[in-house]
């Protein structure tokens, strides 16, 4: 799966890709095409490599970390050039531009990040003998032209035509057909280093992007995560990016929770605006975060590496398949049931199912699907606003409204029964009061008062 198959997440992947300040488009479409890693191996190195950055980000003279951006800032997107001399083509003036502008720029940035013992951890290429090629007159200027110093019948030619305007038409014509065959020759010789300047385009859009969540590490507070060998994730006060964002564009901050879970399937329950939607929106991010190698939003986390990454929130009408809001999600947790009866790692995150329904067949439907879930070899969490028997899951609950503030921590209980705190938010939002005085008096006098009160 590719980081652009899963950008539009509701999670708020969107919002990390937006905020990461890549230097180039190149890396930046290199990044969006980049497959989800599913081996333990390959993000330990991913991870190892941006410490690394992280590093050298934190200890280098601001300065230094200027100039090296402002030189990734000229990295371009130039396969189809690499893939024409790869194939023996004979390249043009703009490609023969493009592979000079590319040597010179891998060879500045290799430089740049020796001196810092850093071109070891992302290796350029050596791109020496390309920009001899391409620069004979040893000017080490990123521009191409067919130099005099190329062919002296050439430069011959050349001046005559200086000498003799009247003689242009002939002499322009030999001078072009010399010139093709600089350009041949020029293409047979750089012809073995398709290659290496392969690997240089793409090592340079690799320091832009590893560059890049750096510096979002840095500036979000991110952390490094831990990997997990017993299949159990765990979060120390773990937050969502764009949330704690705009609640601090109010004046307002976000309250981290801390969660952990396994194979033991974990319901959230809590009333509404208490924050469990919050809770599976980060949870998914950090999963997608920790499997394409970013920095996680919390202070601590130690993740287990999954085969599929579900998220299943509700209200997703499907207008293309011309389903409504229900049978889009039934759908979706479809495939999640079918997903867990494969032989996968597999971790399903699923917002308050069937809360489009009626509460009695919701219930049922909550109730059952945590049921046929349990047992499997996958990691599920799962909120609800309905009141249901938990099974074997793991009961989580938002710890709810507290001296007038909600309290978004969460804490383990005994049993699925969702605390009745909708009245009580409504009335610190200063909901009309008299709608609200009604409808707690005709709670205290239904049948089920007795039990409304426990909470």
């Amino acid at each position: 799966m590719q980081l652009k198959k899963v950008i539009e997440s509701p999670c708020g992947l969107r919002f990390m890709l937006d905020e990461l300040e890549l230097q180039s488009g190149y890396a930046r479409r290199w990044l969006l095409d980049s497959p989800m890693m599913t081996r333990e191996g390959e993000i330990t190195a991913s991870y190892a490599v941006l410490r690394r950055f992280a590093d050298f980000f934190n200890q280098v003279d601001p300065i230094h970390i200027s100039t090296l951006t402002n030189k990734l800032c000229g990295l371009k997107d130039i396969h189809t050039t690499i893939k024409n001399l790869n194939q023996g083509s004979v390249l043009d003036d703009i490609e023969l531009f493009e592979v000079k502008h590319l040597a010179i720029l891998s060879t500045d940035v290799k430089k740049l990040l020796q001196q810092h013992g850093m071109d070891e951890v992302v290796e350029i290429p050596a791109l020496d003998k390309v920009i001899d090629i391409l620069d004979p007159d040893g000017m080490k200027i990123a521009t191409f032209y067919i130099y005099d110093s190329y062919c002296a019948q050439l430069k011959d030619l050349r001046n005559q035509m200086r000498q003799h305007p009247d003689e242009q038409d002939d002499l322009l014509l030999q001078a072009s057909e010399l010139e093709e065959g600089v350009r041949k020759d020029l293409s047979r010789q750089l012809h073995p280093f398709a290659t290496a300047i392969a690997q240089a385009q793409l090592a340079l859009a690799q320091i832009d992007i590893y560059l890049a969540k750096a510096k979002q590490m840095k500036e979000m507070g991110l952390s490094f995560p831990s990997l997990s060998q017993d299949g159990t994730s765990q979060y120390q006060a773990m937050f969502h990016p764009q949330v704690k964002k705009a609640l601090a564009g109010q004046g307002k901050q976000f309250q981290p929770v801390d969660i952990a879970f396994g194979h033991q399937p974990t319901l959230i329950t809590g009333a509404n605006m208490g924050g469990k939607t919050v809770v599976l929106k980060t949870l998914t991010l950090c999963q997608l975060l920790f499997q394409f190698g970013f920095g996680i939003p919390a202070a601590a986390a130690q993740i287990a590496v999954k085969d599929e990454i579900h998220f299943c929130i509700g209200d997703e009408q499907s207008v293309e398949k011309g389903l409504s809001s229900f049978a889009a999600e039934m759908k979706n947790i479809d495939a999640v049931i079918k997903a867990s009866r494969e032989n996968k790692k597999l971790l399903a995150l699923i917002d308050e199912p069937a809360r489009t329904t009626n509460p009695t067949e919701g219930a049922a439907l909550v109730s059952s699907l945590l049921k046929v879930l349990s047992g499997r070899d996958m990691s599920l969490v799962m909120t609800t606003h309905y009141d249901i028997e938990p099974g074997e899951a793991r009961c989580l609950r938002v710890k709810g409204f507290e001296n007038g503030a909600m309290d978004y921590r969460l804490v383990e209980v005994q049993d699925g029964e969702v605390p009745h705190e909708a009245l009580n938010i409504a009335e610190s939002l200063g909901i009309d009061s008299e709608w609200i005085s009604m409808a707690r008096s005709q709670l205290e006098n239904s049948p089920s008062s007795g039990k409304m009160d426990k909470h």
